[in-house]
């Protein structure tokens, strides 16, 4: 199953970030396991982690890679040399979230979110603005769908906050906002 919206359009920034020997992955909010289908071509063992029952099962119709239904706060894990997570943080704990995809990354791994957060400054608020018409078109001319069962939640936390706090759990993290109204953090974990 293929489709593209705006959080598929961040796989390939998130496929490139995956670095050469890497042996494990754990997608976090895996949906339908898409991503974590993409990223079996690249790395051995790849885990997917999502609340729904309804996208594991999804996922597990489409995958023979390993999916856990369950709460990515709570479920009993491991550890990985890559770690990624699209559209899912703002769904859980923030802080909790991030301190625990960092501690869950083994020496030298990658981390990278993609997220949702909401315009709370003029800075953010003429941002999205300029980019309507762009991202208007682009998901037209894509014809921008995803899998039916998505769960979707507007973000609590503005712009300004996460790159605060990613900043301050994760030393060095780049921070970027992208036109198709997301930011990604990118880390590497000091070996």
């Amino acid at each position: 199953m293929s489709y593209w919206n705006t959080n598929v359009a961040r796989h390939p920034g998130i496929l490139r970030a995956v670095s050469a020997g890497c042996a494990s992955a754990l997608d976090v909010g895996c949906g339908d396991g898409l991503l974590a289908r993409k990223l079996a071509s690249a790395v051995p063992s790849v885990t997917g982690i999502d609340k729904s029952p309804e996208m594991i099962a999804q996922a597990r119709s489409l995958s023979s890679d390993t999916f856990v239904e369950g709460d990515f706060l709570s479920a009993d894990l491991g550890t990985y040399d890559f770690i990624c997570s699209v559209a899912t943080i703002h769904h859980l704990d923030f802080e909790a979230a991030l301190a625990r995809m960092r501690d869950m990354l083994n020496p030298g791994g990658v981390l990278v979110v993609v997220g949702l957060a909401r315009d709370a400054s003029v800075t953010d608020w003429a941002a999205t603005i300029a980019a309507a018409p762009v991202v208007r078109i682009v998901k037209t001319l894509r014809r921008a769908h995803g899998p039916d069962g998505m769960p979707a939640m507007q973000p609590q936390m503005s712009y300004g906050e996460v790159r605060t706090t990613a900043r301050r759990l994760l030393p060095g993290v780049r921070y970027r906002r992208h036109v198709l109204r997301r930011y990604s953090l990118t880390w590497q974990k000091p070996s």
